[in-house]
């Protein structure tokens, strides 16, 4: 491949779309430290702080990125949140403060090296204080700035990221993502064309039976007909979402990224299915072929909502920390750190490295390794979508990943983005990096394509949130959501204002009770104690939202202690401001013909 100035009015060969995932799970007024606030501040400081100077650097020289990123509801609320703008600074001066300490022990101690990594650090966490401060506290002003003007795309997610495939009512569904649609045009100002179905988890419309009985002893609900995850979201006019590669081609399963994260290695059979030349079909989306009906009971295609496939093959480079990318050498190593002010100085250095013997790291040489690996990966997907370079319709790669993946897990992660954004640039391969928007908008899909459930999870299925650890929440969460179903349809909450601000936040409760982060740190082992106090907190506090209801639907007013105590927890949990119990009405929903029609009356 030559240096060349990329002809941007010539059809590119093929294209390259990233999506970052960016989620955390509710934190702000849950905990500090090592499982709370920490992992928000984490998150800022070495993810999307950076992320947001990589744009900038990107923006300055007129430079393509184009990517997907999800901002998920919950993280913009918590972004968003005063306690987070108020702390994060003093988290970063924290950090600041414990460089300066490092520096002066390392030169007492004659480790001059250190005292200069000491010095790095110190100027990474002053450049996120200043970079902070230039966005006056809001770092979600600074991503919509990028998404204003083209260089990314922000899509959406679950409202608290709560698993489709395994919630309880159709309206439960419905309501993550109509509460995720609304908190998104609150932040970033225009409705979502995209979004990140949480553990790009699907379940196509048919039967369901419930998994579990009811904690509370009420009688298991008879099965019932669900619908798909593809309805639910086209009827808020969600254009795309992603899925995993083995739902596309079922039965050659690859090792899924939480799997490789705890270092499983392809198989030779796995890396040759990847590899193949038929792995074109995961290099365009398709619409997914659902039993959608329109309004008048018809089957009505125009409802369908594209997917867009994992690519395997480029995944493992970047997820996997034994034989990708961030298992090098000279890489920062994140276990290793020095306390008490958790700083990093050592590098991975070698696979299986025991923590005794790592050595010192070198930033300007890690970053520098990031150049190498970005033209290997650009090569990965030139190798990959070569094939379909002579089509009539362009191949496209799609390369999702947790965005704190880049920063935090893996510390040079963004500046391997920018390298990759510099080499497209740069050289001309043929390839080009574009959102799926921007795809859609100028080719057609693939065709239609039918879906069984899975997700990206281990073993592509349910199992990390529906197994024998965790299967004990969703004998609360079952029962919850349909009291919730049943008194906010009855509506007697819409008589008074008082009655609307119980059910809000009995709502709140409920998807903060729907994150299907707890079962994940359950089931990973990753907090486990901290997820199960989480769940029971929500679970309590939903049930007092219950009885404080009960007792004003009976009498039409609460006592002093219940107010004091609403109170409290709204104060804590008072995530959602604009909620509306109307998404969990029985049978409510909107399709795009009467959002449509709503817009032209009010216009």
């Amino acid at each position: 491949m030559t240096k060349a100035s990329v002809d941007n009015a010539s059809r590119p060969a093929g294209f390259l779309t990233f999506t970052l995932h960016a989620h955390l799970p509710y934190v702000v007024n849950h905990g500090t430290w090592p499982h709370g606030m920490e992992w928000l501040h984490e998150a800022a400081a070495e993810t999307y702080l950076p992320l947001l100077r990589v744009l900038k650097n990107l923006e300055r020289d007129n430079i393509r990125f184009n990517c997907n990123l999800n901002l998920s509801p919950i993280l913009l609320e918590q972004l968003s949140h005063p306690v987070f703008i108020a702390e994060f600074p003093n988290y970063v001066t924290r950090k600041i403060v414990a460089a300066r300490e490092d520096e002066a022990f390392f030169i007492q101690s004659g480790e001059t090296h250190l005292a200069e990594t000491a010095r790095f650090w110190h100027r990474f966490f002053s450049q996120a204080l200043e970079d902070f401060n230039h966005f006056n506290g809001s770092i979600i002003a600074g991503f919509r700035h990028f998404n204003d003007i083209g260089l990314i795309d922000i899509i959406t997610c679950g409202a608290t990221h709560g698993y489709m495939p395994l919630l309880g009512t159709d309206e439960s569904v419905r309501a993550q993502i109509r509460t995720a649609v609304s908190t998104h045009i609150r932040h970033i100002g225009k409705h979502p064309k995209g979004i990140w179905a949480p553990e790009c988890g699907y379940r196509p419309a048919g039967f369901w039976n419930y998994p579990v009985s009811n904690a509370d002893g009420t009688p298991t609900p008879p099965g019932f007909n669900r619908i798909g995850v593809e309805q639910a979201l086209s009827e808020s006019d969600i254009d795309f979402f992603f899925v995993d590669t083995h739902l596309v081609e079922e039965g050659h399963r690859v090792p899924s990224p939480y799997e490789l994260l705890k270092g499983a290695v392809p198989t030779d059979e796995q890396t040759e299915r990847m590899t193949h030349a038929n792995y074109r079909s995961l290099y365009q989306p398709y619409y997914v072929d659902g039993p959608y009906h329109g309004p008048d009971g018809a089957s009505d295609k125009r409802f369908a909502t594209t997917i867009f496939p994992r690519d395997p093959r480029t995944g493992v480079q970047v997820w996997s920390g034994d034989t990708g990318y961030p298992g090098d050498g000279v890489y920062l190593d994140f276990h290793k750190k020095r306390w008490p002010g958790g700083h990093r100085y050592w590098r991975v250095t070698g696979p299986k490295v025991d923590m005794g013997d790592k050595q010192p790291y070198y930033p300007l040489e890690a970053i520098e390794r990031t150049k190498s690996h970005a033209a290997h990966f650009v090569h990965l997907v030139y190798e990959a979508l070569k094939s379909g370079f002579n089509d009539n319709i362009p191949p496209i790669l799609c390369s999702p990943f947790d965005a704190e993946l880049f920063g935090h897990w893996w510390f040079e992660g963004p500046y391997w983005l920018e390298a990759i954004a510099r080499n497209l640039h740069d050289y001309n391969t043929g390839i080009q990096l574009i959102s799926c928007s921007e795809y859609l908008e100028k080719y057609p899909r693939a065709g239609f394509i039918a879906m069984h459930e899975g997700s990206w999870g281990a073993e592509g299925n349910n199992q990390v949130w529906m197994n024998p650890e965790t299967s004990w929440t969703y004998t609360h969460i079952y029962p919850a959501e349909l009291y919730t179903r049943e008194v906010c349809t009855a509506g007697h909450w819409r008589n008074s204002a008082q009655g609307l601000r119980i059910m809000q936040q009995l709502c709140r409760e409920l998807l903060l009770l729907e994150s299907s982060d707890w079962q994940f740190l359950i089931t990973t082992g990753a907090a486990r104690d901290y997820a199960e106090i989480r769940f029971l907190t929500h679970n309590d506090q939903f049930n007092e939202i219950k009885a404080i209801w009960q007792s004003f639907d009976a009498t039409g007013s609460i006592h002093l202690e219940e107010e004091g105590r609403l109170a409290e927890i709204e104060r804590r949990d008072g995530v959602f401001p604009d909620i509306d119990p109307g998404l969990w009405v029985a049978g409510a929903h909107q399709t795009r013909i009467e959002s449509q029609t709503e817009s032209a009356v009010t216009a």
